[in-house]
């Protein structure tokens, strides 16, 4: 397997410190000490705490783009893909990106905000293309959502949707 680059490292490093709850608090140095990179290596790749906001804003988009264009290719149709992956990517890859900028959305930062605004969209436009009544399809969709908080809670019995799956189905039919 392939060494991350250090501008991955970087990002990977400031989203476990924000997700950890480090919040608005985290600094360049704590980043670049997480990151095992000098404080040069990090200000190479990003010049300031806007620029890391910044980054980490490009990568979910990134991923948010990915996870639409497999919503939308999924052979086991958007209701399956998006039930399936709403829990299971909740720790790790685009559900951990989003969680990051979720806590500094929190904290006032504008464009945290307005990159979870803008997937958000994303998400919701695809779902409502891929099914026909835009009252189900937000049902989908937040029935996906609340997975995805489950998924980061570790409740008990998360995980097996096979029967909400089938019922979100039968509405889409309807």
């Amino acid at each position: 397997m392939a060494r991350p680059s250090n501008r991955d490292r970087v990002l990977d490093a400031y989203e476990t410190l924000l997700v950890e709850g480090a919040g608005a608090t985290v600094t360049l140095d704590a980043v670049a000490e997480a990151a095992a990179v000098s404080k040069g290596g990090l200000l190479y790749h990003f010049p300031s705490k806007e620029a890391l906001v910044a980054g980490l804003a490009d990568r979910l988009r990134s991923r948010a783009a990915d996870d639409v264009a497999g919503l939308r290719a999924a052979p086991e149709g958007p209701v399956a893909y998006w039930v399936r992956t709403a829990n299971s990517d909740a720790v790790s890859g685009i559900g951990r990106t989003y969680q990051a900028l979720l806590g500094l959305a929190g904290t006032g930062q504008a464009a945290a905000r307005a990159v979870i605004a803008e997937v958000e969209r994303g998400w919701t436009t695809a779902l409502e293309e891929l099914i026909a009544d835009p009252v189900v399809a937000r049902v989908v969709r937040l029935v996906g959502d609340g997975l995805y908080l489950e998924g980061l809670t570790g409740l008990p019995g998360a995980g097996d949707d096979r029967a909400l799956v089938q019922l979100l189905e039968s509405l889409v039919r309807r």
